[in-house]
């Protein structure tokens, strides 16, 4: 079952929709969310981090399952978090700062694993690579940057290099706006759209610019079709441009060089977009509180969402494992019990975290294009879970163990009655038939 989730910067929630039969399925209450502040755990709950006042010292981030509309976990970081984002697995959450610093939490265990400084200003956008490797940040400052986790978590080659980033692209003259990134890992591309009117398509094998494409408007957003022929740039004029990615493209009349067609309906600011592989749809947000669903092919409209109120600035399509249902089995309620009860994220990093046991282990698996990383803490506390497991088994099996000696006792119980009875009634009939015996013969 995919869904819409859409949030807006006036706290009018979260809004939650059927992609197929455009049927709202359940609205999340109290959400003033920054622009990418938005994020879908694993497809297990909703992150979104909270910011009223743009001017605000502090901020939090609050936690949503799937089947509740209030906020049930929330966390009070050291800094106001504008941008977040999750890792495929829903394991880890990112967090840019006004600061410009980035934090890595674990969702488990809600523990701080590590803070760098990324950038001179505020964190606007944060993005995973597919295989979750990479993270791509841009900032207030104009710079996109691009992190190796690899890097991130190794003290020994920390000391050795000169900065923890891999590439620092700083071509863009204004404050980032979007970034998006393609296929591939390590030879994907990515596509980064700045308030300078600019979209700008780096290699990330190569670090290097690809493509310049200069807007007649301010580009908000950006996504990327499946197939990498062309992005939608959502503007500040309310068309969503359509650019050639790989394709040369001569200079149009209407536009300019590699702008190759746009969608519109003459409506507000484009401010976020999203793509849906299905269907190809392409869905847009707008300063007028309205989601709209777009046919690529045709170039219609097919759909609309209305959010509560205020401009929309957040979409997410999110495939759920199960669909909203009034009824559920008890496995599945227990299942969304549990999703829900995530520890807040800690505000600081445990002093703790100095020791050796509670390093960032990196672990990898069959294959080395796709870490894992997992701290030590939460393996031992894994670890302590399974013996809990393993002694309850044990409990469990030993009551049933004697639940059967009883059982066994209770038959072997019941067969000596049984002979007691019947030796009993032998007996009597014993007596009985001597008495009698005895009675004639006096006759």
């Amino acid at each position: 079952m995919n869904v819409v989730i859409a949030s807006s910067s006036i706290d009018g929630g979260i809004g939650c929709w059927d992609l197929q039969t455009g049927a709202e399925q359940l609205r999340y209450k109290t959400c003033a969310s920054p622009p990418h502040g938005l994020a879908s755990i694993g497809c297990c709950f909703l992150a979104c981090s909270q910011l009223r006042d743009p001017s605000a010292t502090s901020g939090h981030v609050l936690y949503w399952s799937w089947s509740k509309p209030q906020a049930q976990v929330k966390s009070f970081p050291a800094e106001p978090i504008k941008p977040l984002a999750a890792n495929s697995e829903g394991s880890y959450i990112v967090g840019g700062g006004s600061s410009g610093d980035i934090y890595f939490w674990e969702v488990a265990s809600g523990r701080l694993l590590k803070k760098w400084h990324a950038h001179y200003r505020a964190v606007t956008c944060l993005v995973f690579s597919e295989d979750d490797s990479v993270l791509i940040s841009g900032s207030e400052d104009g710079c996109v940057r691009v992190w190796s986790l690899f890097m991130i978590f190794d003290n020994v080659r920390q000391q050795q290099a000169s900065h923890l980033y891999e590439y620092s692209f700083t071509e863009h003259t204004l404050r980032i706006t979007d970034i998006v990134m393609g296929y591939g890992g390590w030879n994907a591309i990515i596509v980064s759209a700045s308030e300078d009117r600019t979209c700008k398509v780096w290699s990330l094998s190569r670090g290097r610019l690809l493509r310049n494409v200069v807007f007649p408007s301010i580009i908000d957003a950006i996504a990327i079709d499946p197939g990498e022929h062309v992005f939608y740039a959502g503007s500040r004029d309310g068309k969503i441009y359509i650019a050639a990615l790989n394709a040369e493209s001569p200079p149009s009349n209407n536009y300019g060089l590699h702008i190759i067609g746009s969608l519109t309906d003459q409506s507000k600011p484009v401010t976020c977009l999203a793509y849906s592989a299905e269907g190809n749809l392409l869905l847009s947000g707008s300063e007028d509180g309205m989601v709209r669903v777009w046919d690529v092919k045709t170039k219609n409209i097919i759909r609309m969402f209305r959010h509560s109120k205020g401009p929309v600035n957040n979409i997410l399509i999110v495939r759920l494992p199960y669909p909203f249902t009034r009824t559920e089995s008890k496995v599945q309620a227990s299942s969304r019990r549990h999703e829900s009860l995530r520890p807040p994220l800690e505000k600081y990093a445990n002093s703790s975290d100095e020791d050796m046991d509670n390093k960032a282990i990196i672990a990898l698996p069959d294959t080395i294009d796709l870490p894992s990383y997992l701290s030590s803490q939460l393996i031992n506390d894994h670890v302590k879970q399974l013996q809990q497991q393993g002694s309850s088994a044990a409990a469990e099996m030993e009551v049933k163990r004697l639940k059967l000696d009883g059982q066994r006792s209770m038959e072997m119980f019941q067969q000596l009655k049984k002979v007691y009875d019947n030796l009993q009634e032998f007996c009597v009939n014993e007596l009985l038939d001597g008495q009698a015996m005895e009675g004639s013969k006096g006759n």
